[in-house]
């Protein structure tokens, strides 16, 4: 299936409603979301096999023992960290993904392919990933992994909120370290939204022909919302095992003599010799719970402020002509 992109009489986003219309997506969606975030961080760290006798830990519990250990909280721990990046992540997300799709497209018809779209998703994935993505979760995964009671003055983290972290790690580990995982996290943000925008897209185009009164404006949100739960739910399904290891990855400091392929290989090799293969998924189920829900949240927001934007905003909000 091809979708229009040059054609149609609708005008595409720019980047400035994409900074806003993103932007305020992106915030609405780590706010509601990032507690599962954080559960999902804490089981992908835990080392604890299925030994007999131990009990499974899944996220309920998981979730249970971090508010009772460090307060509700705790939940939010790397929150700072998020919301500063947020904003320019789901710019660079919509606008780099809007401009690769242009790129992809049939030069003389304005269709552009579902390999395209899926190769449009993929680049501006990628791209978000060594931007924004990287550094924001090395901070994230520093300040969520911290084991300390919120409660107890006495127990002192190492990190005391994003900003302290990100200065802690670059004195302590060099500017590089934030960087820690760029590989992993550049195809992890690349699969899902590859996989994420190429099933939003298809959905959608399935509900404008289902619905030809439609035709030349949005789904209602509600049908934005399921499809972009469904489509959300694909990407965290399809790349578990990098999250996983990448989480590990930038959680703790560089090892001097070795490479980063040679410690991801060493973590992935340690990870299936001492816990096995479903150590590899540990965490998945948060993390759909919060990719899915997220992603509904993020192209809801998003429909409803750019639709806003482009019929109340300046003529400078606009630029070519195209649909979707």
């Amino acid at each position: 299936m091809s979708t229009n992109v040059s054609g149609g009489g609708r005008k595409p986003p720019s980047a400035a409603t994409n900074l806003i219309a993103g932007g305020g997506a992106g915030m609405m969606e780590a706010l509601a979301c990032h507690p599962l975030d954080t559960i999902k961080v804490r089981m992908q760290l835990s080392r604890r096999g299925r030994q007999p006798g131990m009990p499974k830990r899944g996220f309920l519990r998981t979730g249970i023992e971090i508010v009772r250990k460090e307060t509700p909280l705790g939940l939010y721990k790397g929150l700072g960290a998020v919301m500063t990046g947020i904003v320019p992540k789901m710019a660079i997300r919509f606008t780099s993904f809007e401009w690769y799709k242009q790129l992809l497209a049939d030069k003389k018809t304005g269709m552009i392919s579902g390999k395209g779209t899926f190769l449009a998703g993929l680049l501006a994935g990628i791209t978000e990933a060594v931007a924004v993505v990287t550094p924001m979760e090395v901070i994230k995964i520093r300040l969520q992994a911290q084991y300390h009671s919120m409660a107890d003055p006495l127990d002192i983290p190492k990190y005391r909120n994003a900003a302290h972290a990100l200065y802690t790690v670059v004195k302590e580990e060099g500017v590089g370290a934030l960087y820690r995982g760029v590989s992993l996290t550049a195809l992890r943000q690349g699969s899902n939204q590859a996989v994420n925008f190429t099933a939003y897209t298809y959905f959608k185009e399935w509900l404008r022909r289902w619905q030809p009164e439609l035709e030349g404006g949005n789904l209602p949100s509600w049908q934005t919302t399921l499809i972009g739960l469904v489509s959300g739910a694909m990407g965290p399904l399809s790349n578990a095992p990098i999250d996983t290891i990448k989480t590990r990855l930038q959680k703790t400091p560089a090892e001097s003599g070795t490479t980063a392929m040679q410690r991801i290989s060493g973590i992935a090799k340690d990870m299936f010799r001492q816990e096995g293969i479903h150590a590899f998924y540990k965490g998945i189920t948060p993390r759909i719970m919060r990719v899915a829900p997220g992603q509904a949240v993020t192209f809801t927001v998003y429909e409803i402020l750019k639709e806003k934007l482009e019929r109340s905003g300046p003529a400078a909000l606009t630029g070519e002509r195209y649909e979707e």
